[in-house]
């Protein structure tokens, strides 16, 4: 099984989006027919939907497409796990068998340790429950509190979204590296390789640019904790889908027959639930 480990769809609207930048190809409606047309030359069986607004009515809205489309293998979702109702949300949602997961843009959040805010944690202390993964959207600088995260809830299956951002338009490594390094000593967290190609200069990238940063991960993780995520259609800012597709698939050709099934979807397919 070939699958995407995060991809996004929308119907446009700016109010909904107001983090799209105007003028771009992001501007448009993008919807499951137009990702299965670029999946199928390349082999892939189906993605993981993952959410984009930060509202109930955004999964509700993932797990209608998913309803309609098979190649949806799983939806994670937003719910608020601040929210003192959020026990009743995830019941409901999960409910729903390819409610695979939880985010949160905590990228956005202006606090480094929101994360470990009580409020937030007592949410994520509700998700093994329900059998639902979370998905860690930060940067480098909140790494900090993603690996506190980790270590208070050693059963929660954690991963980690577009290796935590690091700065690979300048070249920098430190202290993202060393974090990394001490995130993927927590055997619960795992790693989508994927939302690189947007934190590189968009015009004027070069393959041997995230070589650095793949070795990184690659190390930290290993080929059986990281997986393979396109983050379309916000890679298109920056690159095409195949054009990603191949990215990748250059920097980890020397694979072994069985890694490399496992980072092209065995990984995604046991860590979300959907083989």
């Amino acid at each position: 099984m070939r699958l995407d480990s995060h991809q996004h769809f929308w119907r446009h609207r700016a109010a909904e989006y107001p983090w799209i930048p105007a003028g771009t190809p992001l501007h448009r409606d993008w919807l499951p027919a137009d990702l299965a047309t670029l999946q199928r030359p390349l082999g892939f069986d189906g993605s993981i939907a993952v959410q984009a607004r930060q509202s109930l009515a955004e999964s509700d809205w993932l797990l209608g497409l998913a309803d309609a489309d098979p190649r949806i293998r799983g939806v994670v979702g937003w719910v608020d796990l601040r929210s003192l109702q959020v026990e009743e949300d995830l019941e409901r949602l999960s409910d729903h068998p390819r409610f695979v997961g939880v985010r949160h843009v905590v990228q956005d959040e202006p606090d480094d340790q929101f994360l470990m805010r009580p409020d937030f944690v007592r949410g994520i202390g509700l998700l093994g429950r329900f059998d639902l993964t979370y998905d860690l959207l930060l940067y480098p600088r909140q790494l900090p509190a993603a690996i506190a995260l980790a270590r208070a809830f050693p059963s929660q299956p954690f991963v980690l979204d577009h290796i935590a951002k690091p700065p690979i338009k300048t070249g920098g490594l430190s202290p993202w590296r060393e974090q990394i390094g001490e995130l993927a000593r927590e055997p619960n967290v795992r790693c989508k390789v994927s939302g690189m190609v947007t934190e590189a200069d968009h015009g004027a990238w070069r393959p041997e640019d995230f070589r650095p940063y793949l070795e990184v991960v690659m190390e930290a993780f290993g080929a059986r904790r990281l997986m393979f995520g396109s983050d379309w259609p916000v890679c298109l800012l920056a690159a095409g889908y195949a054009e990603v597709e191949g990215l990748v698939r250059d920097q980890v050709r020397g694979l072994d027959a069985a890694d490399s099934e496992a980072f092209w979807g065995g990984n995604c397919a046991k860590f979300y639930g959907v083989g």
